[in-house]
């Protein structure tokens, strides 16, 4: 429940009782007859369900084996000399304080969508709109870079095993449209289901690619000097335009706050999941980056242009091994699509709820209790962009590398707002601090500086990604301006959470 200073308690009436939670009253209230996210399996999962959904949306295996390769500024700019190992801690510098700003949050706030409702809390539902958006636009491109890397790997993990494929775009499409099939499956089975089984195949993944690794660096022992690591080349426009790539690789962290009202403790259990994600995946991510760039420096020009170079690396010394790999990236990326979709469909759900997004899209299975229409909606239209990736031609590093930097772009843009309302957040409960009048407008000012010169980077260069994120950014505040205008009290009812119900009282008795 969320500690409001303007709240005031008040019994519901008998007709109040019996109306749908499709109709979210604006007004705060200490004990509700029906939480608004009403459907939703609440207080089940613990902790470890909800760190899966972290890792999965991280997807450490995945990110480890394919985010270094794209981060090198050479697939899209030209630069060459690129610094791995000072990228990767620039982007975990950055997800580190994001993380320190939603803890007070989310040990605050039982949120079914995250950073949307933080938002609303914070700053207003205005901007809680664009943050809205801006989170579903990351999570959205995520999934759709995720289930074209499960294609991609999938088709070299059998032209590996020496199968002999007459069309493997074909068959990449296909693989993607199985992908996003078993994931709808999944997800609309429950969240309990689809945590452990991304949790199991990213403990599996992540122990695959660590002893194929150190197997084939027993084997091949770089001549490069770890030393070499340390070095700067000095191109400050590498190293913005990188950090946003990299970013990628940790985004979906903060994930478990769309869990709120299905976790159990979760003022406890989520914060814990969104703060110690960063720090272990980030570990993970800078000895895999340094590992990959000491290999990759003696390989040939054709190894580092692949859109899978480190299967094909370890192709040279076992083509069994590389097949192993391939299977657990794909694997991996499946697990990312997942857990991505997940935290995109409860802002759906939770936005249909509210009305300021069709309301159909705000119910629930009525076994399952998932927000099952929200995942049918989107995951058609998540699954045809990779698809036409594919169709259209487009080389698969670059698919892979614009669609995973439009979701770095989504959720960047959402930690800038989000980690800006810290501070109106804490004060509106009354436990505003020093620290957070610091702490969140340095972390967003920090953000900002990294999107605005990786944006102008990319633009100078020809590649038009920021300038697709950028107007959906203007959709969305034309859209809340819209609301505003016409429909103020859809605009009023965002900012819903998981609120206690008078059968969560002592023996279920209404409050006196």
């Amino acid at each position: 429940m969320l500690v409001s200073g303007d709240s005031s308690a008040s019994r519901a009436s008998p007709a109040q009782r019996n109306e749908s939670w499709f109709h979210v009253s604006a007004r705060d209230r200490f004990i509700t007859p029906r939480s608004p996210v009403e459907g939703l399996s609440r207080r089940r999962l613990s902790f470890l369900p909800v760190f899966a959904q972290a890792v999965a949306a991280v997807a450490p295996a995945g990110s480890m084996a394919v985010i270094p390769a794209l981060v090198a500024p050479a697939l899209f700019l030209g630069f060459s000399g690129s610094n791995l190992l000072l990228t990767f801690g620039a982007a975990m510098v950055v997800i580190v304080l994001v993380s320190f700003c939603l803890r007070p949050m989310a040990k605050r706030m039982a949120a079914v969508s995250g950073l949307y409702s933080y938002t609303a809390k914070g700053l207003g539902q205005g901007p809680a709109i664009t943050v809205g958006w801006s989170a579903m636009f990351g999570y959205a491109f995520v999934a759709m870079g995720s289930l074209l890397a499960v294609g991609t790997y999938v088709v070299e993990f059998l032209t590996n095993l020496g199968a002999r494929l007459p069309d493997p775009r074909m068959f990449t499409v296909l693989t993607i449209v199985a992908a996003a099939a078993g994931g709808c499956l999944l997800m609309v089975r429950g969240i309990r289901i689809s945590s452990w089984f991304t949790l199991s195949v990213e403990a599996a993944a992540i122990g695959v690619i660590a002893v194929l690794m150190i197997v084939y660096f027993v084997l091949n022992a770089p001549k490069a000097s770890f030393t070499s690591e340390l070095i700067w080349n000095g191109n400050i426009d590498s190293l913005w335009l990188g950090t946003v790539v990299a970013v990628s690789a940790f985004v979906g962290f903060e994930s478990p706050t769309t869990l709120g009202g299905e976790a159990y403790k979760p003022f406890i259990n989520v914060p814990r999941a969104i703060t110690w994600t960063p720090l272990v995946t980030g570990v993970l991510f800078i000895l895999a980056a340094a590992a990959q760039d000491l290999a990759l420096k003696e390989a040939p020009s054709s190894i580092r242009a692949s859109p899978t170079p480190l299967s094909d690396l370890i192709f040279s010394t076992s083509p069994l091994f590389a097949a192993v790999l391939d299977l657990g990236i794909a694997a991996s990326w499946f697990a990312c699509a997942i857990a991505s979709m997940n935290a995109l469909a409860r802002i759906l759900f939770c936005m249909g709820r509210e009305g300021v997004a069709p309301r159909m899209v705000g119910r629930t299975h009525p076994v399952f209790r998932s927000p099952s229409t929200a995942i049918m909606a989107a995951m058609p239209v998540v699954a045809a962009v990779p698809i036409a990736v594919v169709a259209s031609g487009v080389p698969l590093q670059q698919g892979l590398a614009d669609l995973f930097t439009l979701g770095a772009y989504g959720y960047l843009g959402a930690y800038v707002l989000t980690t800006a309302s810290l501070p109106f957040f804490l004060r509106r409960i009354g436990e505003s601090t020093y620290a957070s009048w610091v702490l969140g407008p340095a972390t967003s000012l920090a953000i900002v500086a990294v999107l605005a010169e990786a944006a102008t980077v990319s633009i100078r260069s020809g590649n038009a990604v920021s300038l697709v994120y950028g107007a959906v950014l203007l959709l969305s505040v034309v859209y809340a301006i819209i609301l505003r205008l016409r429909f103020p009290q859809l605009l009023a009812s965002v900012g819903i959470y998981d609120e206690t119900r008078e059968l969560d009282l002592f023996r279920g008795e209404p409050a006196p």
